[in-house]
């Protein structure tokens, strides 16, 4: 590798906002003269050979090293391998599993400088046992990188984490074509993993009691995980029947969210909440919880509503609100769209991180 050389590590095992995020932030390094390069660490999941191949197909080199389980030493050698083989001057990692190999092995490989990016919120991360397991290995990184203020914040309060030590650099996106404008029924959307952070049975709650006040609602969750049946099974209880659709998983996303006229992210925690930028993205306004990083994407009032997380009772009233007043989204949403495009730019996300590895490289250097 060349000397402007920057090796990142991550475990992947699907295709989320992380993901996506290094889908676009890679191939932007690169047009900043950075010479790329990705280990992907994994399970043997689809999700994970999705993510190599659209990776790949946008001309970053890819090698993978598979994991047997969690504490792996066979994959801690083999990815200490390829650093030693590699030379980077920069190695970058992201998540847990990235951090935990990567960081040591970048270590013992005498890589000059290692950054660290974390990504979210996780139910480990309350165990004392995780919090110093995870602080010591942030000592090995020279660069510490949060996604949003809220997730600096929480790793501080949370992991004992240094707040000043983080360098917040929200994730981008880039501008699509014009959006449609938002339908004028009260469809709304929610897309995210069925899983239990992501808040769904607390939304449909929430839609249960909305409805009651405006029947017309009607509620597309697009998204697959474990908790799928247990949320179809709830549904059917709160009798709810047509007016909620199980889509799946959606590719590409961005007519889930043209087809509704709001989208909502019940979230429990966030660590950025890409959904909601996307959504913003596409001129729709957004209701979101008061959680992680939702508030740095949604402003209140001006692209969207904020309800505190797990609140049913103020998640019915912010759809009964918006639903009652299509004008408003649609305004809501036309401010999220300019709102997005000109503070959360992929420009500006890629154009932070690149200054945040020359400056790295300097004092090294120096």
């Amino acid at each position: 590798m060349t000397s402007r050389a920057v090796l990142h590590v991550g475990k992947v095992s699907g295709i989320s906002g992380s993901e996506a995020h290094l889908l676009t932030l890679l191939p932007a390094l690169r047009d900043r003269g950075w010479n790329v390069r990705f280990c992907l660490l994994h399970e043997g999941e689809p999700g994970a050979w999705e993510f190599s191949e659209r990776l790949a197909a946008t001309g970053v080199l890819v090698d993978e090293v598979r994991l047997a389980h969690d504490l792996d030493p066979r994959a801690f050698a083999r990815l200490a391998t390829v650093v030693r083989a590699l030379k980077p001057e920069l190695l970058h990692t992201h998540l847990v599993h990235a951090d935990a190999y990567g960081l040591p092995a970048g270590k013992l490989a005498r890589v000059p400088v290692l950054a660290s990016t974390k990504h979210g919120f996780n139910p480990f991360r309350d165990s004392r046992a995780f919090a110093l397991g995870d602080r010591t290995l942030g000592r090995l990184a020279d660069v510490h990188i949060a996604i949003s203020a809220g997730l600096a914040d929480y790793l501080a309060a949370t992991e004992g984490f240094d707040r000043a030590a983080f360098e917040v650099v929200h994730y981008g996106i880039a501008a699509g074509p014009e959006p449609p404008a938002p339908p004028a029924e009260p469809r709304l959307v929610c897309v995210g993993r069925l899983v239990p952070i992501k808040g769904h049975a607390t939304l449909l709650r929430a839609f249960a009691d909305a409805r009651r006040d405006v029947p017309a609602l009607s509620l597309e969750i697009a998204g697959d995980g474990p908790l799928r049946g247990e949320l179809e099974a709830q549904a059917n209880r709160l009798g709810l029947g047509d007016s909620v659709r199980f889509v799946g998983r959606v590719t590409p996303v961005a007519p889930a969210y043209e087809r509704a006229a709001v989208v909502v992210v019940p979230s429990l925690g966030e660590g950025f909440g890409m959904v909601a930028l996307e959504a913003a993205e596409r001129s729709r306004a957004v209701i979101a919880s008061a959680v992680g990083g939702l508030p740095e994407i949604v402003e209140e009032g001006t692209t969207g509503l904020l309800v505190a997380p797990s609140d049913a009772g103020a998640l019915a009233a912010a759809i009964v609100t918006l639903a009652s007043e299509p004008q408003r989204v649609a305004e809501l949403g036309r401010s999220g769209r300019e709102r997005a495009l000109g503070e959360f730019s992929l420009d500006r996300c890629a154009d932070q991180v690149d200054g945040l590895y020359r400056s790295a490289l300097a004092r090294r250097g120096r």
